[in-house]
């Protein structure tokens, strides 16, 4: 009779590995899309998220604005003599972040 060397585990498992490999890049081969169209479903994906983050960044601009106005009133009714540099430097960030909102929309040509 012929007898049949018995290769240990370590030899099954390399090729229980390897045919789940090959099966893994078979099924992903099989479902892949065009690339034209997966560039294009990604710029309209891009287009939509830089929308709401355009509008994330004038919410937090008029939130810091009201702070600041909540913050240059007090500093104000107080008598502090450096009401005006707090004045201006909340007034520049809520400026600041109405800009990037913008020149990044002209930017990246979203509109």
């Amino acid at each position: 009779m012929c007898r049949m060397k018995v290769r240990g585990a370590k030899w099954l498992m390399g090729k229980f590995c390897l045919l789940s490999l090959f099966v893994l890049l078979l099924c992903s081969v099989g479902i892949a899309q065009d690339g034209v169209k997966g560039i294009e479903k990604a710029t309209e994906l891009m287009g939509q998220y830089f929308k709401a983050g355009v509008t994330l960044l004038y919410i937090i601009g008029a939130v810091v604005g009201l702070i600041g106005a909540i913050k240059v009133y007090g500093k104000w009714s107080s008598g502090d003599s450096d009401t005006s540099k707090a004045a201006a430097s909340w007034f520049g960030a809520c400026i600041f972040l109405v800009i990037v909102a913008t020149a990044l929309k002209s930017f990246f040509g979203i509109t």
